[in-house]
């Protein structure tokens, strides 16, 4: 078999390889300047068929690293996306075990990272929060260390602040109710649901509740 052409499609970032003049190979930058093919060379299928093995090992590499470059990502996260992708399963189980190998997973910081974003953008309680780690493969001592930094009364009256205000003209009784659901439904315990309740009515009514208004 012979290189027939090469096609260089920058747009893609991509190198079309035609073989006896059929596009049989498309390779990315990376690959096709180590490989050096060239047209009018001959090429075996042996020689294709790793070609095509490396392109897949570069991509999979890749989209791993496009993944973390953009924030920090548990293993197990890594694995789903890949999987997705339909990264190949031997190929899928190389690719982690080079990522491992540079030292790129680190479910510590992906924790405080996690818990970070979360905090900031929808507080929850450290038991939401912990089950969320776990789901995501994140072992409890990794996990840790920032759910113990995590101030929970102050995420209850953060994540409650916007809900009590769209309550505010609500008797006491179903403004407790309503914005204790949704401190419940957050993963906050019952005192601390309570305790941010009556913080908040009192912000915004100006006023405790009254002592019969308050359910036991």
């Amino acid at each position: 078999m012979r290189i027939t052409a090469i096609e260089h499609q920058p747009r893609k970032r991509r190198y079309e390889v035609r073989i006896d003049q059929v596009l049989l190979l498309t390779l990315s930058p990376e690959v096709f300047v180590t490989a050096k093919l060239r047209p009018g060379q001959e090429i075996a299928m042996e020689r294709v068929s790793a070609l095509e093995q490396a392109e897949a090992r570069h991509s999979a590499m890749a989209g791993a690293m496009r993944l973390l470059a953009y924030r920090p990502r548990s293993e197990r996260e890594v694995r789903q996306a890949l999987h997705r992708r339909g990264v190949a399963p031997a190929l899928l189980e190389e690719t982690l075990a080079r990522l491992r190998e540079l030292r790129l997973f680190d479910d510590g910081e992906f924790a405080r990272s996690y818990v970070d974003q979360r905090d900031r953008t929808s507080p929850r309680s450290r038991r939401l929060l912990r089950a969320e780690l776990r789901s995501k493969g994140v072992a409890a001592q990794a996990a840790s260390e920032p759910l113990a930094e995590l101030d929970e009364a102050d995420a209850a009256y953060r994540a409650a602040g916007k809900r009590a205000r769209s309550l505010a003209a609500l008797a006491y009784r179903d403004f407790q109710r309503r914005l204790g659901d949704f401190l419940l439904r957050r993963g906050f315990g019952y005192e601390v649901a309570r305790e941010t309740v009556r913080r908040l009515w009192g912000e915004l009514r100006g006023e405790e509740p009254a002592a019969e208004e308050v359910a036991q």
